[in-house]
């Protein structure tokens, strides 16, 4: 059985779909399963060894170049490319018009499905005009879990019934591995920032917290100049903080997979944290808990929710727990 899955974007939208490839190979072990994915994503899907080929979406940087011959001669390389296999199931799980176009532009043999979402979640930005592009459209409740709806579909339509907690096939921490930009004893990672200013957790929450932490390290990641700016200010009131350098998106990904702790708000960093199964704090601002929320392990504590942050004893209360569990 040759699979394709088509869930370009965001990374943690990504991330949160990895444990469909465990699933469907759970049930059907022969099955080789292939990833179009935006491309600045593609380092992430190979750290999953059971994806056998990754065909990178480039839409983001075609749309800045789309006049000129090198854009228009790469967008025909990847549909030739997306077309060079014949798929017995492609599973659209994004539900957008773009993911959608995809999914049309793939082959299928003979019998093959092409599967969807016949609903978006509650605040997604769903496209229904994506299930042109369908055999099939898998109504979901709308309130179902972001890692939950790309098993459920899957589970739909290969005739399996997702029972049991995610796998999201990633590699365990090894020494050899780890990058020479993080200290040798075990450290805390404050994963701050956040592209709306609503979920954001109050520098006085995370002074208040990194104090509790001491003498433990905690480095402060950012993405941004306005990140790198408040991680500057929280560091300048903790003695045990360090600012990192601006970091690739796979450093960023190590500095998650190792840290003895992690903490932040609802953004892929934090929720990477979680799939290796870091001791994590997620801290919920302003978005739904129910949506995103590590649910597969004791490992993983969940705080606040829409409109009501937790307070930083709260946060300094969980983080101790998951410290002296281990």
């Amino acid at each position: 059985m040759k699979i394709l899955l088509v869930r370009v974007s965001s990374l943690g939208d990504v991330l949160h779909n990895l444990p469909m490839v465990a699933d469907i190979l759970r049930h059907h072990p022969g099955a080789t399963i292939d990833w179009v994915v935006e491309e600045g994503y593609t380092s992430l899907v190979r750290l999953n060894p059971h994806v056998r080929k990754i065909i990178p979406w480039a839409l983001r940087r075609w749309r800045k170049g789309l006049g000129k011959a090198e854009t228009r001669a790469e967008i025909k390389a990847f549909f030739s490319t997306l077309r060079e296999e014949e798929y017995d199931y492609v599973f659209d799980t994004q539900g957008l018009l773009k993911t959608g176009v995809i999914m049309g532009a793939a082959r299928v043999r003979k019998g093959g499905r092409k599967v969807g979402l016949a609903n978006g979640s509650e605040g997604s930005g769903y496209e229904g005009i994506s299930r042109i592009f369908h055999t099939d459209s898998i109504p979901l409740n709308p309130r179902t879990h972001a890692v939950a709806r790309g098993r459920m579909v899957a589970g739909a339509a290969l005739g399996y019934t997702v029972d049991h907690a995610p796998d999201f096939g990633l590699p365990a921490p090894q020494a050899a591995s780890r990058p020479g930009f993080l200290p040798p004893e075990d450290y805390a990672v404050f994963f701050h920032g956040t592209a709306r200013d609503a979920k954001r957790w109050s520098r006085d929450n995370w002074i208040e917290l990194g104090r509790a932490l001491v003498p433990m390290p905690v480095l402060l990641p950012w993405g941004s100049p306005q990140e790198q700016q408040e991680a500057e200010a929280m560091a300048a009131g903790l003695p045990n903080a360090r600012v990192l350098p601006k970091l690739s998106m796979m450093d960023a990904v190590a500095l998650a997979q190792h840290a003895r702790l992690a903490v932040g708000v609802d953004t892929g960093l934090t929720h990477i944290a979680a799939a290796f199964v870091r001791p994590t704090v997620e801290i919920y601002c302003d978005s739904p808990k129910w949506k995103t929320e590590g649910n597969w392990s004791d490992r993983i504590v969940n705080l606040g929710d829409q409109g009501a942050p937790p307070s930083a004893p709260e946060v300094i209360a969980a983080a101790r727990r998951l410290l002296e569990a281990v």
